[in-house]
């Protein structure tokens, strides 16, 4: 489904990636662990479009994303929800979600969506009036995954989807991720440095260090690898 082969990036004068190859195939779960700046997140920028790759190529559903606008690549079904819930702190919950909806122009199936986002976050049912600002972080995350959801992705990406969260709302996210996988069929590429919950949902595995993949496998193989629980795992 997504196919990144030899990418490179940089910010600035200073690479972020250098020679990254990876792929997600449908209906996999796939994460990228790794330290604060190992390059997980470039790796989720340059797929949508927000940062132009130095070398390399990145095609999603056979297609060659070279040049396209992110605008272009959420139409064709490639969602991102960025690291840092940035939501519309001045618009209801329920302004937002429709924001996440902006393509599609069948109202019945907006309601669809909306509805489907409503019961996998039920807290947002409750607060569809209220402004996004003043939800709590956990909510934030969960309403920007919803707008996410609002577009119809048929791969969804998640940037640090627990960063900063209070553990109890991270593991209701963390279970709605499962549930988006497993009962829904969405495909999803996460960047998480929680490694312990990334290894626990994952098909796959990819361990990033200074802009480069350093280790690949399946999540249940790298949660007994002793490299990766001495790096991550404490162990």
């Amino acid at each position: 489904m997504l196919r990144i082969s030899d990418l490179s990036v940089s910010r600035g004068a200073i690479p972020a990636l250098t020679g990254v190859s990876l792929h997600v195939a449908r209906g996999e779960i796939v994460a990228l662990i790794g330290g604060n700046g190992a390059g997980k997140t470039a790796v989720l920028r340059a797929a949508s479009g927000l940062v132009r790759p130095n070398a390399g190529q990145i095609e999603f559903l056979g297609r060659n994303l070279a040049g396209l606008s992110p605008h272009a690549i959420v139409a064709l079904g490639l969602g991102h929800v960025p690291e840092g819930r940035q939501v519309f702190p001045q618009l209801t919950v329920n302004q937002n979600l429709a924001m996440g909806a902006h393509l599609i122009s069948d109202r019945e199936k907006i309601a669809a969506n909306l509805d489907q986002v409503l019961s996998l976050f039920p807290r947002l049912k409750d607060r569809l009036k209220q402004a996004a600002g003043t939800l709590s972080s956990g909510e934030q995350q969960m309403l920007d995954i919803g707008r996410a959801l609002m577009g119809n992705p048929v791969l969804l990406m998640l940037d640090e989807p627990s960063l900063g969260i209070a553990p109890r709302l991270v593991t209701t996210i963390y279970e709605t991720i499962v549930s988006l996988n497993r009962s829904h069929g969405l495909t999803l590429l996460l960047s998480e440095q929680n490694a312990r919950l990334a290894l626990e949902i994952s098909s796959r595995v990819h361990v990033f260090e200074a802009g480069r993949v350093v280790i690949s496998g399946p999540g249940s193989d790298l949660r007994n690898d002793p490299r990766v629980r001495a790096a991550y795992l404490g162990g």
